[in-house]
């Protein structure tokens, strides 16, 4: 598939994000031969991503979140920095502005092209309850469910009339805020206002929704591609049963739990539903997938996913070149006929965070970083070597993409990589993650979104030999520089003797 336009109607992408997405989406922007941009807070000024832009334009804000929230300011930035380029493209990563229909419409209006879907597609779908009201009228099929926005005063009633268990959920956002799971109804209205608190923290945006909660169901979700032509169609799911706070933690295609008849009619829903809505862009289409094979809309995301290399890897297409190329106006040039797949890929998110105490972030520095390296294996990362890990942002730090012939075989290969990943300074979830690889219903392929409550082995530090931890105890204490200069230290009476030798 030719990714090289002949003349693109843009000649610079800027990235309104940062981290591991802004440097992942600049490598494609350079291998088009397109100049990269991207804008930055103070934080992030020696950012691998600020170095490999060809302009790094900085923001600032009351947090280092809200600089990045600012859509007026990012811009107004563009267009005093960019000035003199024909015509500037604004990619938004995921998360921060990427399913802000607001600032979308403002990108257009400003004269600037926007990588992502039309505002009113990002506003239908992006919105959950608006998303789930028009699938169910599209007569796809969606979980029992309460919706707040359709009468306030007798939301709670409704919602317990539902039945238990019950998910509340966000009406915007994402990520697991603002996410309740209600078994017992006599806790529903202390869990909705707790709920509506975190997603007016998070999203500012209070309204919720309430779904039945199908216990330990599968999260499977299909990504899909739409142009500006009317051409849609799927490249095939993404298996993301494996959570924590319903954030994702590993990810992978093909499921193992999808049939070859169960897989064609889930894709063909999601490309449906995108048809159905005149999707443009990238966008993925999420289900709840039940053990007895029933599956249910959860929502879609209306911008890449973090999620999306471990489709590339069995493609071979690159997801933000095809943005970019749709954005330019371009048709896809396939058809789903000619999509053809191969292998088995697993994505292991790498955060700075201790599982062993309730996934807890960390901070700290990058004292040593080596990623792994060898065949069929993908590193994407947003931190360096020298850098520092700040409660600011997301504690996710990279992505540790493998790519092999089967499942058990990318598991092997997982392990290994994983295995050769060196970070050092800042505790991170690699060993935890090695611990996951290694169990027995893991290899099984026996996973649901609540595989981790249900193992928390998983989760829990080993213990460790009382030898093992007196030879750590030793080393720790002989590499701090107060008890080094005693040990080395000549004793008062012997200095002095001078230079005096026996």
């Amino acid at each position: 598939m030719n990714l090289k336009l002949s003349r693109w109607p843009f000649d610079t992408v800027l990235v309104a994000n940062r981290g591991e997405i802004a440097l992942r989406v600049l490598r494609t922007v350079k291998k088009l031969g397109l100049k990269g941009a991207v804008v930055y807070h103070a934080l992030d000024r020696h950012a691998p991503a600020v170095r490999l832009a060809d302009r790094a334009i900085e923001i600032t804000g009351a947090t280092p979140v809200a600089a990045y929230l600012d859509g007026a300011q990012i811009i107004a930035a563009v267009q005093s920095c960019v000035a003199g380029d024909r015509t500037v493209a604004i990619h938004p990563g995921y998360g921060f502005l990427s399913e802000n229909a607001a600032f979308a419409r403002a990108v257009e209006a400003a004269g600037l092209i926007f990588v992502g879907p039309r505002p009113e597609q990002i506003e239908r779908m992006g919105d959950k309850v608006r998303a789930r009201g028009f699938v169910h009228q599209a007569g796809f099929p969606v979980a029992p469910s309460a919706v707040e926005d359709d009468d306030p005063a007798t939301f709670v009633a409704r919602a317990r009339a539902v039945g238990a268990p019950l998910l509340i959920k966000p009406s915007a956002g994402g990520g697991g805020k603002g996410m309740r799971i209600v078994r017992d109804l006599a806790r529903l209205e202390s869990e909705i206002e707790r709920a509506r608190s975190e997603a007016s923290r998070s999203f500012g945006d209070g309204r919720l929704y309430v779904e039945r909660y199908v216990e330990n169901p599968r999260h499977i979700e299909v990504q899909v591609l739409g142009d500006a032509h009317g051409h849609v169609l799927h490249l095939y799911e993404r298996e993301c049963s494996v959570q924590r706070r319903f954030q994702k933690i590993v990810e992978e295609t093909p499921s193992p739990a999808l049939t070859p008849e169960l897989r064609e009619k889930i894709c063909e829903t999601a490309a449906g539903i995108a048809r159905a809505v005149g999707y443009r862009n990238a966008g993925t289409v999420e289900f709840i997938f039940g053990q007895g094979g029933e599956f249910y809309f959860l929502e879609m995301n209306t911008r890449l996913q973090v999620e999306h290399p471990v489709t590339e890897q069995i493609t071979g297409l690159d997801l933000v070149a095809e943005q970019l190329r749709i954005a330019a106006g371009e048709e896809l040039g396939y058809a789903q006929a000619d999509l053809v797949t191969r292998g088995h890929a697993i994505e292991l998110r790498l955060y700075a965070e201790d599982p062993a105490r309730g996934y807890a972030p960390t901070t700290g520095p990058i004292l040593r970083l080596i990623p792994p390296q060898g065949e069929g294996v993908r590193w994407d990362g947003g931190v360096a070597e020298g850098g520092e890990v700040t409660s600011a942002f997301d504690p996710m730090l990279a992505k540790l993409i493998v790519h092999a012939d089967d499942r058990a075989q990318a598991i092997v290969r997982a392990r290994r990589a994983l295995a050769e990943t060196v970070l050092l300074g800042c505790k991170t979830n690699a060993a935890f993650l090695g611990r996951l690889l290694r169990h027995p219903a893991f290899e099984r392929g026996e996973i649901h979104t609540g595989f981790l409550d249900a193992h928390p082995e998983i989760a829990a530090e080993p213990p460790l030999a009382e030898a093992t931890v007196h030879k750590l105890l030793a080393a720790a204490a002989l590499s701090t520089r107060p008890l080094r200069d005693v040990a080395d230290a000549v004793p008062d009476l012997y200095a002095a003797l001078g230079a005096w030798r026996n």
